[in-house]
């Protein structure tokens, strides 16, 4: 399964190889830095706020551990991002604004994994873990509501580093 995944990702991502990445035009919220073809900003991808509201996202209702009762994550997928700059790693290094940093898996991005951008139809803030925050579908798999995937649900995102 692993491989007929990473057959599948290395297709849509070499696909996208041959788009340029434009570069932002608005305070820059995310780095993307690596195995990555597609870059805007010397060996790095950069994306501002409405270079990632253009890519194709989903909506979420859930729970989490770090919200009170049922609420909705808005953002765009993670393949989407990993599309965009022709990453081609098999694990990611996610890191926050404090330097936190959590290991995830490039195949998470098969689990319509979000970086949400939103919470409750609100920009997210810092105060409110973001602007940026990598949220598990916890609405489309229960299974996936444990500790696993609570440590790699990073929050207030800076940075993406793509992992051969």
């Amino acid at each position: 399964m692993k491989s007929i995944f990473a057959t599948l990702l290395a297709s849509v991502l070499s696909a996208t190889a041959a788009f340029a990445l434009d570069a932002p035009t608005g305070p820059v919220v995310l780095t993307v830095k690596g195995e990555i073809s597609n870059t805007n900003a010397g060996d790095t991808a950069q994306f501002d706020m409405a270079m990632l509201e253009k890519l194709q996202g989903r909506k979420g209702e859930m729970e989490t551990p770090w919200t009170t009762g049922k609420v909705t994550f808005e953002g765009p997928l993670l393949r989407e991002v990993l599309a965009a700059v022709g990453a081609t790693g098999t694990s990611l290094k996610v890191r926050a604004l404090n330097d936190y940093a959590a290991d995830v898996p490039a195949e998470d991005a098969k689990l319509d994994t979000i970086l949400a951008t939103k919470l409750d139809g609100k920009p997210m803030s810092i105060r409110d873990k973001g602007p940026l925050m990598l949220v598990y579908p916890f609405d489309l798999d229960a299974g996936l509501y444990n500790e696993k995937y609570f440590s790699r649900s990073v929050w207030q995102i800076k940075e993406i580093e793509v992992i051969k």
